[in-house]
């Protein structure tokens, strides 16, 4: 049955793949389909554990700090309130959404659709649920808050006796279920079970394909509703090129004070230390934490400045029509959009930092001006690589290549 390659747009023929086989994309290179290590049952469980487990982590103790006999208790959603209370709004409602609403609202829904399948059981409003638990799925972060809980202990721990509490317990357990479903999951096979593919249309007919569930279409259908996913079709996402652009200033433009001003200011028996974000990753190795100090620096300055470099390289190749190294940025776009959650560590950072040191009088933290700005590159960047099309790289560079090769 025919797909639709979502990176380049090449009209693919895919049978029926056996266990372990791999689908790549002649044209760009691109993964169509993976059954090695996938299964609807295996994902089902660790979707269903990971969203049984988000209770226990969201209601039990996180972590416990104890300083001259006072004592410390954060919970998962402490970081949020407490960043609420100090009136950063921004920084409070998008820690809230990414560790504790929008996990939720992603594997209730996975479960849900998965639950389905396995039973047999294709209610009209299946394939929409999926394609939002699929949305959903960069969004939904409780292994990228799992990482920053662990530069938060390491960096405590260094000063202060720490305790991992039964939530925090739990919460290991599911951000490792977490990464285990999304290894698990066989997208194609549940968007199958939703609906069946449908006959390729005649040759020299043109065709359609959605973004989200890979269908192909006659090209007429453009406008109306995919028939599996609900998504409303169009050849190319709509006005790719400028929203791209807007994001990608836009992300430019808070680049410099996340980068400038502090992320967080500790207050030390009434001396304000302020931490940017150099400083932190300086201290970091200074107390020769050096893995993570390495891996502030990636998540922190290597990753956003490489999810602006490449996006900006993709509009730039767009706008000149370049034909060269299609394949690379291809791969390169499908990696800025992976990785770009990641980036996300330092802020839940301070989010475990924020409930666990406020011992009035002696040593309080919170965030600082830089948090929100940096959180707003994390957010523009990421929205950014949700919105980029890579099929435009293609359309624009395969009409120049085909003139270099009658050229020659």
């Amino acid at each position: 049955m025919p797909i639709a390659c979502t990176h380049c747009g090449t009209l693919e023929d895919l049978p029926p793949l056996t266990g372990g086989a791999v689908a790549i994309c002649p044209t760009c290179d691109s993964r169509l389909e993976r059954t090695n290590g996938r299964s609807i049952t295996a994902a089902l469980a660790c979707a269903g554990a990971t969203f049984v487990l988000l209770f226990p982590a969201n209601l039990l103790p996180l972590m416990k700090v104890s300083m001259l006999g006072m004592t410390r208790t954060s919970r998962l959603g402490s970081g949020a309130f407490a960043l609420w209370d100090h009136q950063w709004v921004i920084v409070a409602v998008l820690v809230g959404a990414f560790a504790v609403i929008l996990p939720f609202a992603r594997f209730g829904m996975l479960t849900t659709v998965l639950t389905l399948v396995r039973i047999g059981r294709r209610p009209h409003w299946l394939g929409r649920l999926f394609r939002w638990s699929m949305h959903l799925d960069q969004w939904a972060m409780p292994d990228v808050f799992l990482i920053g809980c662990a530069v938060g202990y390491g960096r405590l721990e260094a000063v202060l006796p720490v305790t991992i509490g039964a939530g925090g317990v739990c919460l290991i357990f599911a951000a490792m279920l977490c990464m285990l479903s999304r290894a698990s999951l066989d997208a194609r096979t549940v968007w199958r079970a939703i609906a069946e593919e449908r006959p390729a249309p005649p040759a020299g007919q043109p065709t359609i394909g959605c973004v989200v569930c890979d269908l192909v279409l006659p090209a007429s259908a453009e406008g109306s509703p995919c028939p599996r996913c609900a998504l409303r079709l169009s050849a190319r996402k709509p006005d790719s090129y400028v929203r791209t652009l807007a994001l990608v200033i836009a992300a430019y433009a808070f680049l410099i004070p996340a980068n400038v001003y502090p992320m967080s200011t500790d207050t030390q028996f009434g001396v304000r230390v302020p931490h940017r974000i150099v400083d932190g990753i300086h201290e970091l190795f200074q107390a020769h934490l050096y893995p993570l100090g390495v891996l502030i620096f990636c998540t922190s300055i290597a990753i956003p400045l490489l999810k602006l470099v490449g996006l900006t390289w993709f509009l730039l190749s767009i706008r000149h029509r370049s034909g060269r190294h299609l394949v690379l940025k291809t791969r390169l776009c499908h990696f800025i959009d992976e990785i770009g959650r990641w980036s996300n560590v330092d802020v839940f950072t301070i989010a475990v930092f924020t409930p666990l040191l406020q011992f009035r009088g002696f040593v309080t933290t919170g965030a600082s001006v830089g948090a929100p700005a940096f959180l707003l590159v994390v957010v523009l960047t990421m929205f950014a690589s949700r919105v980029f099309d890579p099929r435009l790289l293609w359309d624009a560079g395969l009409p120049m290549q085909s003139a270099l090769a009658e050229g020659a």
